[in-house]
């Protein structure tokens, strides 16, 4: 039986929970689009793809999600058996533990996996939460999608008639991945990286393996794919804004070419197993060394990479990362081209 106190309180009834409130989330507003878009389907062909630009952008964004995704799926899935299956202690044995000595160690590691830059992202956020040095985690994000043997393989097959272009591009590719992980090392700070992403990842504590392989696949396949969405937008909007004479006129002087090639691997945003049949379909035009930078350049830093590393690690920290990169990146393709080429 209820008491009623002098304030006017009841005591001894509980409060009734209030109905969960239905609320529109990303998911529903997704599913309307989807389903406006089937219904529309006829309607928006003829009123969006008979323009020329129009046509080439979405060619643009399909085809740089198409490439990338599959990539993208290896990654996660890789990330999630690192949670599941790998101890965190057993990732910290394999890699020095002076920072500076375990930087080499992981960009060499990169030539075991076979996938494009969308993989290595939630692979290298995954090794933080594992307890490995950012410096070094760094260095495999880097290098994974540029020395592996599928990037090697692709590179020999594109440019038989210059064999030389598959070594310039394994050297200039580790050489930008390890300076970039030393740099860390020096100037790095862990406040640069979002919470989220340094979050140690506990052993199992009871739960099933595939549980938690299942449920960290999950969550980062859908977090990554939104940033790879906007990638593709990106990649797409400068198609068809920026004209490519633009390109060809300033790809004509040496230093201002360089800068060229660099950006255009950025704005690109290619697939890393496939940006080498794009490159050697420019070699009538352009030197081998310009095309080494476009090479090199690409897999370490673009658009889709760019927005892919802002949802994983932040805001802060892909804004500070990326133009060093970019800048690494350039110095270290001259430099092999010089050597090599």
């Amino acid at each position: 039986m209820s008491k009623v106190t002098i304030t006017g309180e009841i005591r001894g009834r509980r409060p009734r929970p209030s109905p969960p409130r239905w609320r529109i989330t990303s998911l529903e507003v997704l599913c309307a689009v989807l389903v406006l878009a089937l219904v529309g389907q006829d309607w928006l062909a003829s009123l969006l793809l008979d323009a020329p630009r129009v046509r080439t952008a979405s060619t643009t964004f399909v085809a740089v999600c198409v490439q990338a995704l599959p990539f993208l799926v290896l990654g996660v899935l890789i990330s999630g058996a690192i949670a599941a299956f790998v101890p965190a202690s057993a990732l910290r044995r394999l890699l020095p533990r002076k920072e500076a000595l375990a930087v080499p160690v992981a960009g060499v590691a990169g030539v075991a996996l076979p996938g494009c830059e969308c993989a290595s992202v939630p692979v290298a956020r995954r090794l933080m939460g594992q307890g490995v040095a950012p410096a070094a985690a760094l260095t495999f994000l880097l290098a994974a999608p540029a020395v592996n043997p599928i990037v090697l393989v692709s590179t020999a097959v594109a440019f038989k008639d210059a064999p030389l272009m598959v070594p310039a591009r394994f050297v200039g590719s580790l050489l930008t991945a390890v300076v970039v992980g030393w740099l860390w090392t020096r100037f790095g700070r862990t406040e640069w990286i979002a919470e989220r992403a340094l979050a140690r990842v506990r052993d199992h504590d009871g739960t099933s393996r595939w549980a938690v392989f299942a449920e960290t696949a999950r969550h980062d396949l859908v977090e990554a794919g939104g940033y790879l969405v906007l990638g593709g937008v990106f990649a797409a909007a400068f198609k068809v804004l920026v004209p490519t004479e633009w390109l060809e006129t300033l790809a004509g002087q040496v230093a201002l070419g360089v800068f060229v090639m660099a950006l255009l691997a950025v704005v690109l945003a290619l697939c890393s197993e496939a940006d080498a049949f794009v490159a050697v379909s420019m070699s009538t035009l352009l030197s081998p060394r310009l095309l080494l930078v476009f090479l090199v350049v690409g897999p370490a830093v673009d658009v889709k990479l760019v927005a892919l590393q802002a949802g994983a690690f932040g805001r802060s920290f892909a804004w500070r990362f990326a133009p060093a990169v970019f800048l690494v990146a350039i110095g270290c393709a001259v430099l092999s081209g010089v050597v090599f080429l």
